[in-house]
């Protein structure tokens, strides 16, 4: 098989993973030196797709060949897709042309199971291996890891890696012995658990050898079982103060070609993700708690996002003296974020804060406006009810329609 047809299949394979950006890769750059490729403290995500996915790294699977039999896989062993199988010379050669071109500033890569767990995961440390100490290269790469593999290959994939990802796939124990039974969650838990202390061990002793320092993340995907998001939120919030990931990543469920009768027929709706997101955020960067975004069983509404229903369903906190709240309660209010939430506590050491400042730090006015007393700004009823603002805040989006209903009609 030529290389450009394999690259063409293991490129499409790995879209359907979204734990590829970068933040949190340490500065590293080949200017004055041997090498090539670099990196920054913020990153290389530069470019995204409509729906969030950075695309920005070479992206692709060793192999799409796989033991595994996983029903909301595309590559699982039944699927009647087309196989390839990269050598670990054509992904270096991929890497280095690639970046030569300057089509990417690093690799992402990932493998379905072939042969065994170690033998994987031995072709996926020997791709960085020979990127890092034979071509010099001093981009971001991102390693998979696989679960099953023997602890001493993990280590070595953190020694080239700047990121490691174990993906725990689905939110529920019970729903990967039902659609993933191959996979163990124990042995998924302790792959993470083997990270984290690498991790540890190299944060307590800066001496130690070099591993991942851009950290571990993982992925769920949306929709593929019966589990709601307040269950997908609450395993994120256990995944992050357990294993100390970086990132958990939301991939919505996508029925593929000959899909089996255990997985739905229908994707969730695309918003559903995107709420899983802002929901994360919420969790990771303004000490929120899952119990608090969804305190009972359901899903994220998806009409409006998750911090302005924490603010509905909280009236007690609002309307929300800007001169006097805390700084952490100021970025709780809808419309405005962490930074502005810092600006106005430095300004209010000056002088009392006015409705025009808000104005001209640009935050959303409409948004902002049932929620906030200033100095000169009080909501002209601030008795409203929920629902009321809740129909005039929420988001309406263009309905897509249907082109041959539409030619049918004519």
């Amino acid at each position: 098989m030529e290389l450009t047809d394999k690259l063409e299949i293991l490129a499409d394979a790995a879209k359907y993973d979204a734990s590829c950006a970068s933040s949190g890769a340490p500065k590293r750059s080949s200017e004055g030196k041997d090498g090539i490729g670099a990196t920054n403290g913020m990153g290389i995500c530069h470019s995204y797709t409509p729906d969030g996915r950075c695309v920005s790294l070479l992206k692709i699977l060793l192999t799409n060949f796989c033991v595994y039999d996983c029903q909301y896989c595309v590559n699982r062993r039944t699927s009647n897709v087309p196989r390839a199988r990269f050598s670990v010379d054509e992904v270096v050669k991929l890497t280095v042309d690639f970046y030569l071109r300057n089509y990417i500033d690093g690799l992402f890569l990932s493998s379905g199971i072939i042969q065994s767990a170690d033998y994987t995961m031995e072709q996926l440390v020997a791709i960085a291996r020979q990127l890092r100490e034979v071509h010099n290269f001093r981009g971001y790469i991102h390693l998979k890891t696989i679960p099953d593999a023997d602890p001493a290959l993990i280590a070595a994939a953190g020694k080239y890696a700047d990121r490691l990802s174990v993906n725990i796939e689905l939110p529920t124990e019970g729903s990967i012995t039902r659609l993933a039974p191959e996979k163990s969650v124990h042995t998924i838990k302790l792959a993470m658990g083997s990270i984290r202390r690498k991790l540890d061990e190299k944060a307590q002793e800066p001496r130690a050898p070099r591993f991942a320092p851009a950290g571990q993340s993982t992925q769920m995907i949306v929709g593929a079982d019966a589990s709601d998001d307040q269950t997908i939120l609450n395993t994120a919030e256990t995944l992050y103060g357990s294993y100390k990931l970086k990132r958990v990543y939301y991939s919505a469920f996508s029925p593929i070609p000959q899909s089996p009768d255990s997985v739905p027929a229908a994707p969730p709706p695309m918003q559903r993700e995107h709420r899983l997101y802002q929901a994360d955020f919420l969790m990771r960067s303004y000490g929120f708690n899952a119990a608090e975004l969804l305190p009972a069983a359901g899903n994220l509404a998806l009409d409006i996002d998750p911090k302005l229903a924490w603010a509905l369903a909280h009236r007690e906190h609002f309307p929300m003296d800007l001169n006097m709240a805390e700084e952490s309660m100021i970025a709780r209010v809808p419309g405005i974020g962490l930074r502005n939430a810092k600006r106005l506590v430095e300004l209010r050491r000056l002088r009392r804060i006015r409705y025009a400042d808000l104005t001209r730090l640009r935050c959303s006015m409409k948004k902002i406006a049932p929620f906030i007393v200033t100095a000169d700004y009080r909501p002209a009823s601030d008795t409203t009810a929920s629902e009321v603002l809740r129909r005039s805040m929420a988001e309406h989006s263009p309905r897509q329609l249907d082109l041959w209903a539409e030619l049918q009609a004519a």
